[in-house]
């Protein structure tokens, strides 16, 4: 059985990291995603759409700001965890050759079907290096009990 997520963690603060936006990962991205306009991984179709550099695909942020490695610092078994949800806020586009933080906390935990499945709910702020805002990220991961 795996022990249950102690409640205490709502709050706990991680440390922010910066992560520069590459236009080659955005490449990649789009075309992982089947993407096919030419603005997500083309610099000319990008510019003559009004873009400085390539944008930021939607779902993209969620792919370079997350690790798994809070889990394991929470003691839980990465075997036994589930993606829940995610859901973003977008306050500006993002582009290639962009510096962003990301700052992550911890916002919430509970509980379902007497304790054999646990969420961890974390909210990370997105930002530029200027402090202006990006996105608002939330993610909630649910933690399987452990079958004997």
């Amino acid at each position: 059985m795996s022990a249950a997520i102690d409640p205490s963690v709502v709050g706990t603060v991680h440390p922010t990291a910066e992560v520069e936006v590459e236009r080659g990962r955005l490449r990649a991205f789009a075309h992982a995603i089947g993407e096919t306009d030419p603005v997500y991984s083309e610099l000319d179709a990008a510019r003559a759409a009004g873009h400085p550099d390539l944008p930021v695909p939607p779902t993209f942020l969620f792919g370079i700001g997350s690790d798994m490695a809070w889990l394991g610092a929470l003691g839980v078994d990465l075997t036994a965890v589930l993606h829940g949800s995610q859901r973003f806020t977008y306050h500006c586009m993002a582009h290639a050759g962009d510096t962003l933080a990301f700052a992550p906390r911890i916002v919430d935990t509970y509980e379902k079907k007497g304790g054999a499945l646990q969420f961890l709910v974390r909210e990370t702020a997105v930002t530029r290096a200027d402090g202006s805002a990006v996105a608002d990220l939330q993610e909630t991961i649910v933690v399987r009990e452990a079958r004997s």
